[in-house]
């Protein structure tokens, strides 16, 4: 969690596999009534879930979700989908201050993995 916003990063494929770890990304962004940026340079691969998980960020939450460095294959999704019209795609990341209490690594419990999902830690 930063000092003025959150980010979820995603990478690797982005799909139904990973359903629970973008709900708890998502639980935990809404919590922090932070602006959300989703920082996607290095996802391979996204379904229906994660066009999915963006659309319900995009809805629920009170500022306007930016997408970070998104590949052509999301940016492509983001536009046959018309999610793209919800979000705000950004080509560079304007880089991220952490909170005072230091660096933020995923939820615990969760390990990093080539593809996944590590977003805005749990209180």
């Amino acid at each position: 969690m930063g000092r003025s916003r959150a980010r979820i990063v995603l990478s690797g494929e982005i799909d139904a596999d990973i359903g629970g770890d973008l709900h708890e990304a998502t639980a935990a962004a809404e919590e922090s009534r932070l602006p959300v940026e989703i920082d996607a340079h290095h996802v391979t691969f996204m379904d229906s879930s994660g066009v999915a998980f963006l659309a319900r960020l995009a809805s629920r939450s009170p500022h306007r979700v930016r997408v970070l460095r998104a590949p052509p294959t999301v940016r492509f999704l983001l536009e046959v989908t018309r999610i793209g019209d919800l979000l705000d795609i950004v080509d560079e990341d304007p880089g991220f201050e952490l909170d005072d209490e230091g660096p933020s690594g995923p939820p615990s419990g969760t390990t990093p993995a080539p593809a996944g999902v590590a977003g805005p830690p749990a209180s």
